[in-house]
């Protein structure tokens, strides 16, 4: 099926989604976040685009971004690239990190472009990461007061700070090029199974994951669904494909008896 041909923007400026492949994990630890953020800095001053706002979640990034002297296609390319080589090499893995294409909106007048700024800061709140945009460390929010790495004059042309404030904090529906996906079973978050998979097995990462025998994988996946994380967040969080998790969630007799199966050294009523 031929590709979609992406909508210009009259601006130049875009909502940019930037997504682990099959929806897997593409940041580890604060020094994975930090390397990013540098290949944006490093980039910005060689392509000449303007950043507007990013947030950088477990397994995506969304960027409001201007362009510049390179089309995106280009910087997506070079960011991807150098990104990727560096988190493979860490990992001593190898193959994709990013699905292959960048998704991309065009954002065309003033008032949708304060709302994709708010929408991108707020993230991690409405994933339950945190009560407010300021605390999370990956995302330009806090930028906006020490303008660091983000165009922020640009925005303050428009709101001034107190509105800027006041204008994130107005309850809203904001859906912007939403990431849609299965709903989390049991209220368990994408970063709660994470944190599953490292505190009782120790694996901080898909590609640690990944270098476990057979056995002992299934047996962790089977755990996984057994406390309540579903089949896709078990795939994002191992790295495993989607059918090879449902397979090893159903093999016993048709149907997985999610019953019977606790964690190691765990009350299964308290997980």
């Amino acid at each position: 099926m031929p590709r979609v041909q992406r909508r210009k923007s009259v601006t130049g400026i875009y909502h940019v989604i930037l997504r682990g492949i099959n929806k897997q994990s593409i940041f580890e630890e604060k020094q994975d976040y930090d390397f990013f953020l540098k290949l944006l800095r490093k980039y910005q001053e060689e392509c000449r685009y303007e950043l507007f706002a990013y947030c950088l979640m477990q397994n995506h990034i969304h960027l409001l971004i201007k362009e510049g002297d390179e089309p995106l296609e280009i910087v997506f390319r070079k960011i991807g690239a150098g990104y990727v080589y560096w988190y493979n090499m860490k990992y001593e893995r190898t193959g994709h990190l990013f699905q292959d294409r960048y998704r991309s909106e065009p954002v065309e007048n003033e008032r949708y472009f304060l709302t994709v700024i708010r929408y991108i800061h707020l993230n991690p709140v409405k994933a339950g990461i945190c009560e407010h945009p300021g605390e999370y460390r990956y995302s330009s929010y806090p930028g906006y007061h020490r303008n660091t790495l983000i165009q922020s004059d640009y925005v303050r042309t428009m709101i001034t700070p107190e509105e800027f404030v006041s204008f994130h904090n107005q309850p809203n529906e904001d859906q912007c090029m939403e990431i849609t996906g299965d709903n989390a079973r049991n209220g368990i978050t994408d970063e709660i199974a994470q944190n599953m998979l490292y505190r009782l097995y120790g694996y901080d990462s898909p590609s640690a994951f990944q270098k476990e025998n057979k056995s002992t994988r299934r047996q962790i996946i089977k755990n996984l669904y057994a406390a309540g994380v579903s089949v896709r967040q078990i795939s994002r969080i191992t790295g495993q494909p989607k059918t090879t998790v449902s397979r090893c969630c159903m093999e016993k007799n048709g149907e997985w008896d999610r019953g019977r199966f606790s964690f190691p050294g765990k009350k299964s009523d308290h997980i």
